[in-house]
């Protein structure tokens, strides 16, 4: 156990090294280290509860979500009773139903074909009896399709799953380091972004749905006349994004979605110098595009967004490049801002903010000289134990440990793991948990030696007849973390990434490290007693 050849003790110092050296850039200025290759800019990230930050809550419109889940089921209601040719009436929506009327000598065809939308809910045929609608006869030739309450709440946990995937998208174009996006609750999405001390923009770019739209300009009607109620059967009234609002009488039909978007990018107009906003079809989008406006010259129509219609030029010649540009009077910042929520792609429901928090860097340097205290306290009480207890044992002891921590803070630098007052909490418990290791191999050290064995002997039996004990405890607590990452969240992960980490490179620096530093100085001294 004491014989290291010439490469093992050459790989484990060169191990330590470079893990250690991976922390380095965390004791340099910011700016200083942007200079440096991109490979060398890896640090730690402060959480929110040490450099402050923003805090948001966002809830999701359930009424929107289920008026939309409703008005899905009545376009599909039209779309196969069509196909199958079956004539109707009345169909509307309801509350909690969509109700349509059919002849009585179509009722049972017509019940059949509409139970093919019904599915089983969440997708596994059987999975829990219950279905995305249920169909009734209610009586007179009216069907009545109902949405349960089962699937309106699946429906919510769909939208915030892709909710927060697209929230995360929109912050992380903000050029914000490592924001906390996590779910909350039924309905809610919580959402931290560390530094961001001003969330206006934040705000403005998560509050909005970001629904783009291509549709034409109803040029049949004024707007006038359509604002005092003559409004076609299958056109809106919409007002412009800009001040002084003017209306628009915008056909339904959408022409193409945002969601055939693949790219979307802030620049300025090269004859008027005006901040604009460039985009880019994917393919099936470029050929919507260039249909519609094949077929549309001269024809004004509008880029509509959430509702609000950004601008209505006129379609002077085809656009078959599958690009083109939007302007609206924008402002430097607001075409950046459109680029950002285009390319993060449309929220499926809107979200409403509902609780707002600005943790200020005070609050985060108080956090931060509490622990700072908290880890000093507690890493001098153990030096001092070491020492005072095994003497020369408890210096190598102190060097493996003070190693240990220096990895610790390297393999999260490595990461760009967020580090939190829980994170530095695990640090701390770390170095207890290291400092146990090597009192579990001096005091085996010990019993060997009142055992009758010499003193080269009973170093050797204590390193290996601790490391059964030390892995059993490691592993259970390594097991505990893992755990608490897995099921736990914000803080609790980041305790339980950092305990993680610590028992790992407390592994490698009680049976490597310290063992070498103790095979080394075995090795010089040559000793008959063991000064522990």
């Amino acid at each position: 156990m004491l014989y290291f050849t010439r490469w093992k003790a050459l790989g484990i110092i060169l191990t330590a090294l470079v893990v250690c050296l991976c922390a380095v850039p965390n004791f340099f200025p910011e700016a200083k280290v942007k200079t440096w290759p991109a490979w060398a800019q890896r640090r730690l990230v402060l959480g929110l509860d040490l450099q402050g930050g923003s805090y948001l809550l966002l809830e999701v419109d359930s009424n929107y979500v289920k008026k939309e889940k409703l008005d899905q089921i009545r376009d599909d209601v039209r779309r196969t009773l069509r196909d199958a040719k079956i004539g109707y009436t009345g169909l509307a929506t309801r509350p909690d139903s969509v109700e349509v009327r059919v002849k009585d000598t179509d009722l049972q065809n017509a019940l059949g074909k509409l139970r093919e939308l019904s599915q089983p809910l969440g997708g596994l045929v059987g999975s829990s009896g219950q279905r995305t609608l249920e169909v009734s006869d209610a009586g007179g030739g009216l069907i009545r399709l109902t949405v349960p309450q089962a699937a309106i709440t699946d429906r919510i946990r769909q939208t915030i799953e892709q909710s927060i995937q697209i929230v995360e998208r929109r912050v992380n174009e903000l050029g914000t380091v490592e924001p906390l996006i996590q779910r909350q609750g039924t309905d809610r999405i919580l959402v931290q972004v560390p530094g961001l001390q001003d969330p206006t923009q934040l705000k403005n770019i998560l509050g909005k749905t970001a629904k783009m739209e291509f549709r034409m300009v109803d040029s049949t009607v004024p707007p006038d006349q359509a604002q005092a109620g003559r409004v076609p059967p299958d056109s809106d009234v919409l007002m412009s994004s800009t001040s002084p609002k003017i209306p628009y009488v915008i056909k339904k039909q959408v022409l193409v979605s945002g969601g055939d978007l693949t790219d979307a990018q802030p620049g300025f107009d090269q004859r008027s110098g005006e901040p604009i906003v460039s985009f880019k079809f994917n393919s099936a989008g470029s050929r919507k595009f260039a249909q519609a406006t094949l077929e549309n010259v001269g024809q004004p129509f509008a880029i509509v967004l959430d509702n609000e219609v950004i601008s209505a030029p006129v379609i002077r010649e085809p656009i078959t490049g599958g690009a083109g540009q939007i302007s609206g009077n924008f402002t430097v910042q607001a075409a950046n801002d459109l680029a950002i929520l285009l390319r993060a792609g449309a929220l499926p429901a809107p979200l409403t903010i509902i609780e707002e928090r600005t943790v200020g860097p005070g609050l985060g340097q108080d956090s931060i000289e509490k622990g700072e205290l908290a880890a000093y306290v507690g890493s001098i009480m153990v030096i001092v134990f070491m020492l005072v207890t095994y003497r020369l044992f408890g210096v190598f002891a102190n060097i493996a440990v003070a190693i240990n921590v220096a990895m610790i803070f390297g393999l999260l630098s490595l990461l760009n793991a967020t580090l939190t007052l829980p994170g530095i909490a695990g640090i701390v418990l770390t170095v207890g948990i290291a400092v146990d290791s090597n009192v579990l191999i001096y005091e085996r050290i010990r019993e060997e030696l009142r055992g009758g064995r010499n003193a080269i002997s009973a170093i050797d039996a204590g390193f290996k007849r601790a490391l059964a004990t030390i892995l059993d405890s490691n592993i259970t607590t390594f097991i505990a973390a893992a755990v608490l990452f897995y099921i736990g969240t914000g803080p609790v992960r980041g305790f339980a990434v950092t305990l993680g980490i610590g028992i790992i490179t407390t592994v490698f620096t009680a049976f490597t490290l310290t063992r070498l530093i103790v095979a080394g100085w075995v090795r010089w001294k040559r000793p008959q007693s063991v000064p522990i």
